[in-house]
């Protein structure tokens, strides 16, 4: 993990997958939310459906160069990790 690059881990059967939120995945998912801005997005990732909460992840995954076992998650270690890759990435 590399916190200077905005890295956080998710922890699933006691392997730690690597997420990071880049810019191009900023990008897909202000798309993917049909959002206009980053506060739209901030908004919109407040209310999220489980289908929607993998799809962040499986972003968030991406940009690390990972890939998740989605079936394999819990919700709220998803919930914390989501949260923790945004911190590192915007502060």
């Amino acid at each position: 993990m590399n916190a200077a690059r905005g890295e956080t881990v998710l922890t699933v059967d006691g392997a730690e997958v690597p997420l990071c939120l880049t810019l191009g995945g900023l990008a897909e998912l202000e798309h993917a939310f049909g959002c206009q801005s980053l506060t739209d997005l901030q908004l919109r990732l407040k209310h999220l459906s489980a289908t929607e909460l993998t799809k962040v992840l499986a972003i968030l995954a991406k940009g690390a160069g990972a890939k998740i076992a989605m079936e394999r998650v819990a919700p709220l270690e998803a919930a914390r990790a989501i949260a923790d890759a945004f911190h590192a990435a915007l502060g």
